[in-house]
């Protein structure tokens, strides 16, 4: 008899005695099956094999034998060496898409994670160390690099709900270019806090921003193709937008977000101010009071904003455009309200062509044509007027849950991009509304 079966697991010799106590007549059939929970037929059936083969009669009658899900001798040393040989810097995942794609060998990602795990090939993330964040260096100039962050607080305490300040800050001097409160961090919102920047400094050069749905199309289907309405701004002003990895990389609105949780909600009590327009327009003066406080000298002393040219109308560049087509019935929809043209001979000839829709941030929306003329339409609006601050396209939830119980009696009567409180679509000349 080898060694190697004389070796038994611990519940294997809980089993054995307790098998033996009842062959030697110390402890009832009963008493053993309800230690061992087994049934009373099976204790009976181990006591007849302990019987007729001692011990090892315990011991499953597949012990020994080859598991079905066994590997073939030899496959995994093949495996691990076309890995070291070919892909010795690949992952686990593309590994084994590699060994069954060039060489046929078929294994579990996990069975090859575990094998480069073993042979030192791959390190699991837990047991590598962590990144260290290293610092960088400031911008040289005053408008190189501006960034931009949306920071959710409650800014004036239990005197008003929590709402968002969207922070610009300037990478050379630390200085804020523009703050505003807002409901929410919403494609408008960030339109109007861009606005500010660009009159009072002009157009920097580029944005830092986070990974938001409002500077990126996030969609897994969209494979990084297609542009936010924010970046075609961008695009429009020729302003460059960067997305940062990490909140590391945009420190410098980072901390400056740590400094305004602390000071500016304690100026806002001094100012017994409790409202957001109230908050925005006393606001100018205490962003320069922290910029005189806070504000580091650039490396140069080039600004390098460049002003705002005869072809950069904020009015038409800092709004919602979608393209939309014109059915045969002369009609078009956007944003749950369908839009009738009127019958006429020009607008006719726009049949199954492409028009633009010109969403304002103040709730207008125009119709234009290919060549930029403004359409005359009716509105067929069967949606009841609600409050639009609390859908729009969030970063955050919290703002939208404290208005959930409203939003749960509208259910879908909702549009989803106004950043004013609904009002009647209006548009074009000799509009009328139709119930």
């Amino acid at each position: 008899m080898a060694q190697s079966e004389l070796i038994f697991t611990m519940k294997e010799v809980d089993r054995l005695k307790t098998i033996q106590a009842v062959v030697e007549g110390h402890i009832p059939s009963t008493i053993a099956a309800q230690r061992l929970s087994l049934t009373p037929r099976h204790l009976r059936r181990l006591v007849a094999r302990y019987v007729e083969d001692g011990p090892l009669g315990l011991r499953s009658r597949k012990f020994g034998m080859k598991g079905n899900r066994q590997l073939p001798i030899g496959l995994k040393e093949q495996a691990y060496q076309l890995i070291t040989q070919h892909y010795p810097d690949f992952g686990p995942t593309l590994a084994a898409e590699k060994l069954a794609e060039q060489h046929g060998i078929n294994l579990a990602v996990e069975t090859v994670r575990q094998m480069m795990i073993a042979t030192g090939l791959w390190v699991p993330r837990r047991q590598r160390p962590p990144r260290i964040q290293q610092p960088r260096y400031r911008r040289a100039c005053f408008g190189e690099l501006i960034q931009v962050d949306g920071c959710d607080h409650r800014w004036f305490e239990d005197r008003a709900p929590a709402c968002t300040a969207i922070v610009f800050v300037d990478d050379a001097t630390s200085q804020i270019t523009a703050l505003r409160f807002v409901h929410s961090e919403s494609t408008f919102a960030y339109f109007g806090t861009l606005r500010d920047h660009l009159v009072a400094h002009g157009k920097p050069l580029a944005l830092y921003s986070d990974k938001a749905s409002v500077f990126r199309v996030n969609h897994k289907s969209s494979r990084g193709e297609g542009q936010t309405q924010f970046a075609r701004t961008l695009d429009e002003l020729n302003i460059e937008g960067f997305c940062a990895h990490s909140s590391a990389a945009k420190g410098r609105v980072e901390r400056a977000h740590l400094t305004l949780q602390d000071r500016l909600v304690k100026e806002l009590r001094l100012a017994g101010i409790s409202s957001i327009d109230d908050a925005n327009a006393w606001l100018p003066g205490f962003i320069s009071d922290y910029n005189r406080r806070f504000g580091k000298a650039p490396l140069h002393e080039v600004d390098v904003h460049r002003p705002l040219g005869p072809h950069d109308d904020l009015e038409r560049t800092l709004i919602w455009k979608e393209p939309r087509q014109v059915s045969k019935r002369l009609t078009t929809q956007y944003d749950k309200v369908q839009y009738l043209l009127l019958d006429t001979p020009a607008q006719r000839r726009l049949i199954g062509r492409e028009i633009m829709v010109y969403h304002y941030c103040d709730d207008r929306v125009e119709l234009r044509g290919p060549e930029g003329e403004l359409l005359e339409y009716y509105i067929n609006d069967h949606l009841a007027p609600v409050n639009q601050g609390a859908i729009v396209d969030n970063k955050r939830l919290g703002h939208v849950l404290q208005m959930a119980q409203e939003v749960q009696t509208m259910r879908d009567d909702v549009r989803s991009r106004s950043c004013q409180p609904a009002r009647r679509r209006t548009g074009g000349v000799g509009h009328i509304l139709i119930r």
